[in-house]
């Protein structure tokens, strides 16, 4: 027999589901954030230490999905879907309105047997969308499969990046383009 685990300090009346871990001293704004989540793996979601999980964060992961997010990471608001694996490693800091997604659409929940039966949604364990330690990503990017943002990158706001963007470069624009770098 599981036990429902609830946040005190939310709003919203659902349990957090049982196959997400949640680090010491960090913060979850809400359960809300898992309203479109399915995943089945036996931990879908692992946060880390003393990261913090902002108001309009939305997890849409598909049955085999699963997200690792590191230790002091800031998560502002993003929507992150996928049904592969995505990594945010520490220190990272997601901006408000970023959508992180490995997939070109999203499918409905009632469709996922269909799209389990061709074979589609089963991943490797390889991640399909990276980002590294100390990375920024700013407001409204777009980071799609293939995208692996390099430590100490910076994408700017409004960026669409589905390629490597090496350690401490600055990409931005629709298609991004490595326009900087943050180092002196």
């Amino acid at each position: 027999m599981s036990v429902e685990r609830r946040l005190a300090h939310d709003w919203f009346a659902q349990p957090l589901p049982p196959n997400v871990v949640i680090g010491e001293r960090s913060w979850l704004y809400s359960t809300f954030a898992f309203g479109h989540y399915r995943s089945q793996r036996p931990c879908g979601v692992r946060i880390g230490h003393d990261s913090g999980i902002y108001i309009g964060t939305i997890f849409d992961l598909g049955p085999v999905g699963e997200l690792q997010i590191g230790n002091f990471c800031t998560i502002n608001g993003p929507i992150i879907a996928t049904n592969r694996r995505i990594v945010i490693e520490d220190y990272a800091l997601i901006s408000f309105g970023v959508v992180i997604a490995d997939s070109f659409a999203a499918v409905p929940p009632r469709s996922m047997h269909r799209v389990e039966s061709r074979g589609e949604g089963q991943h490797t364990g390889e991640p399909s969308i990276v980002i590294g330690e100390n990375a920024w990503i700013g407001a409204r990017a777009v980071l799609l499969a293939g995208a692996r943002i390099g430590r100490g990158a910076i994408v700017g706001a409004a960026t669409v990046v589905d390629f490597d963007v090496p350690p401490f470069a600055i990409a931005a624009g629709n298609p991004a383009r490595i326009v900087g770098s943050t180092r002196p």
